[in-house]
């Protein structure tokens, strides 16, 4: 028998994707990008890619030159992402940061999904539009600043951020102000103030510090939402339980809505991601979640 020396160039190439982080090892990304391609039938591999703290540019270089099509970003590279693209979207520009890479040629987009991963997140799996609600971050940080434009997108009556440091809050005020209003101050100015979505931003779900945070600050039926995932009831959720509040959520959703973006920017089809979250709450799951209505 005699090979075909082009048998090999029958078998198409599956496009390359990956998470970049630091640490990444924990990163639930390869696992939801596997569940969408096997559901829409994508042929792509994706895999998690470990950057030192230095090295990202070279990571990011390598990887295009390797043919890589995307690339997500993860802590601590979304704000040097953003300043390596050739073409950074709204989303990254007003965020400062960028969460999803699309490479094409010799260009680079960058975006920012995290906010619309939230919006969507709240509204699809736990029943809460947010026109005309009262919305609340807590915290003045990057989970914040990328949240906060798609949040305003979203049309709340009040939009208001909350920081142990008031000048932090002040900060992102001003940054904002030509885009849209956001309330700002510290947890001190809260008082007397009621709200029908909470969000921590803040890093407290990995620790166990509580907020100084006033009486009377959820509304009737408030949704108390913490960006954290994977870590059972957190401080937040523990302290918004104790102020009555029943609808607790974590930020698992957010994590596959914000992935879903990128996939259906990348792929070109929008993947379903209610099985996807119940599949990873197989895993990882805050108990006192209430089901997706």
């Amino acid at each position: 028998m005699v090979d075909n020396p082009g048998m090999s160039s029958c078998t198409p190439s599956i496009d390359r994707y990956a998470v970049v982080g630091h640490p990444i090892a924990h990163s639930k990304s390869p696992t939801i990008h596997r569940l969408f391609a096997q559901a829409t039938g994508q042929r792509m591999d994706y895999s998690a890619i470990e950057a030192a703290p230095n090295a990202f540019a070279e990571t990011l270089a390598r990887f295009v030159a390797q043919g890589g099509k995307g690339m997500n970003v993860t802590l601590p590279f979304k704000v040097e992402a953003c300043g390596l693209a050739t073409d950074p979207m709204p989303s990254a520009v007003l965020a400062g940061a960028a969460n999803c890479l699309a490479i094409r040629g010799e260009r680079i987009e960058a975006h920012n999904f995290d906010g619309t991963g939230l919006v969507t997140d709240i509204a699809q799996h736990h029943g809460t539009a947010l026109g005309g609600r009262r919305v609340l971050v807590l915290g003045a940080g990057g989970a914040t600043r990328g949240a906060l434009p798609a949040l305003a997108a979203a049309g709340p009556a009040v939009l208001a951020v909350a920081n142990r440091t008031a000048q932090k809050a002040l900060d992102l005020q001003t940054h904002f102000a030509p885009h849209f209003a956001v309330q700002a101050g510290g947890f001190e100015d809260l008082a007397g103030e009621s709200f029908d979505v909470v969000i921590n931003a803040t890093s407290t779900g990995l620790s166990d510090q509580t907020l100084a945070l006033p009486l009377g600050l959820f509304a009737p039926n408030a949704l108390a939402y913490d960006m954290v995932y994977g870590q059972g009831l957190t401080p937040f959720m523990r302290q918004a339980q104790a102020a009555g509040v029943c609808r607790l959520a974590d930020g698992l959703g957010m994590l596959v809505e914000q992935a879903a973006e990128a996939f259906t920017l990348w792929r070109g089809v929008r993947p379903q991601t209610a099985n996807v979250i119940r599949s990873l709450r197989g895993v990882s799951i805050c108990a006192s979640s209430p089901p997706p209505p």
